[in-house]
């Protein structure tokens, strides 16, 4: 972006919208800042700044006269592209930008771009970690906790950007063209946003959309969606596999990790690894790819994922009470994250579900517990939705909960000595939490209350 006086209207003043904000004015911008909420108070949002000399605050309505003075509008992921003030924009004949488009265009040296159903951010932590080791400006960003944007502006050309990306930040780029990008799986989720698999398996897919033949895409083998969007891409390809042997990629043979493109090389064995599940084992081949083609040696590869110990929230051990061992999975936020939540049990577990209706389908879900579920435990929008799914599909062993404290309290009750207590909601956090991080907090201070 040039540095002149440009208008510009930030949607949005959450996290993503001050980072924007924040990003703007450095670049010498108007800011507007703008979020539909009437209730929020204008000081409170100013006082989020780095600077917030001469910028503008509207809240409720958006009026005609504001978008007939504004050059470009910057909208954060958590609101939807159809919104009627942003269709509004759009037919003022605005350019409307995503903070990683405004991060992208501002930012200096090389992307690695990371999305996909589940696994963004134990995946985008650990190719974090690989490259630290390797490089000496590493900035990691995006879904996993630090806008793009809070980084963009101290970026050089020696700099690498590792960035968990959202398919809500896929809808709005333009320009944005990763050096490497990942695509790990896409499953059914966020279908009340996007409205439709085909919708959401597009915004996916938009991570590659400006990639060359200079560039790298690494894709998952087993996944029938991304395994034919390699015959689309115009990078070069590379799959990991757990379950074939590949010609090129990344592999599972017989419990050895393996990477092939010039030469073939055993990177670790799995059970040298310090996370577990085949899911895992996926995110692990993944970062590894994306690593190996940014020249990381494989040694320094093999010491960064030998010592990573996985994410917060993401299977995450809590404590030991009573024999009963408790696990918080919080960023389980769909039925096929969950899924591999409980998979990874590897004793009768007492289960709590519930949240944010994403209009997902448990079937799947609540297929997945083979006889290791003992109750399940219900609270939020959905329990009952997901109790009506679980009796249809003949599993009746149900409670419902008003929070998750009284969950916690009824699992502390129902779990016997040598069973398990997963948090594992299977839908978002937004209702009850302002984020899974908070929901995952929470459960863990319910927990160690005991």
């Amino acid at each position: 972006m040039e540095r002149n006086r440009k208008i510009v209207l930030v949607a949005g003043s959450g996290k993503s919208g001050i980072g924007a904000a924040d990003l703007l004015k450095k670049l010498g911008a108007s800011v507007i800042i703008y979020d539909g909420n009437e209730k929020l108070k204008k000081e409170d949002i100013l006082l989020k700044l780095e600077n917030s000399e001469n910028v503008d605050v509207i809240l409720g309505e958006l009026q005609k006269n504001v978008i007939e003075k504004i050059d470009l509008m910057v909208l954060s992921p958590g609101i939807a592209i159809d919104t009627p003030f942003v269709n509004q924009v759009r037919e003022a004949g605005v350019p409307i930008w995503g903070e990683i488009e405004l991060a992208y265009v501002v930012a200096k040296g090389r992307l690695a771009a990371i999305t996909g159903t589940n696994g963004k951010t134990t995946t985008t932590a650990l190719v974090g970690e690989i490259l630290s080791a390797n490089f000496s400006h590493v900035d990691v960003v995006g879904n996993i906790g630090n806008p793009y944007t809070t980084t963009a502006f101290d970026t050089d050309e020696n700099s690498v950007t590792v960035a968990e990306i959202s398919s809500f930040q896929l809808e709005t780029i333009d320009e944005f063209a990763p050096k490497v990008s990942a695509i790990l799986n896409i499953t059914e989720d966020h279908l009340n946003r996007h409205h439709t698999m085909e919708a959401y398996v597009e915004a996916k897919k938009q991570i590659a959309k400006n990639q060359t033949a200079e560039d790298y895409c690494v894709l998952n083998y087993e996944d029938e969606r991304t395994k034919a969007f390699g015959e689309e891409v115009k990078a070069q390809v590379l799959y990991f596999s757990s379950a074939h042997k590949l010609e090129r990629g990344i592999y599972l043979d017989d419990g050895k990790m393996i990477y092939k493109n010039s030469e073939e090389v055993i990177v670790c064995h799995v059970d040298e690894l310090q996370i577990l599940g085949i899911h895992n084992y996926e995110n692990v081949m993944a970062a590894v790819a994306m690593a190996a083609v940014y020249g990381v040696p494989m040694d320094t590869i093999r010491k960064a994922i030998l010592a990573f110990k996985g994410v917060e929230h993401r299977i995450e051990y809590v404590t030991e009470k009573d024999g009963v061992v408790y696990y918080n999975d919080s960023k389980g936020t769909n039925p096929d994250a969950a899924i591999k939540g409980i998979q990874a049990m590897n004793r009768k577990t007492v289960l709590i579900g519930g949240g944010y209706d994403k209009e997902s389908s448990y079937d799947e879900w609540i297929e997945s517990f083979d006889g290791k579920v003992r109750y399940l435990v219900l609270i939020g929008q959905t329990k009952e939705k997901i109790k009506a799914a679980a009796e249809r599909l003949g599993f009746t062993d149900i409670i419902l909960c008003e929070d998750l404290k009284e969950a916690v309290r009824v699992c502390a009750e129902k779990a016997n000595s040598g069973d398990a207590v997963l948090l594992s909601p299977a839908c978002a956090s937004w209702g009850q939490f302002d984020n899974y991080e908070q929901r995952g907090d929470m459960f863990k201070e319910y927990v160690k209350a005991l």
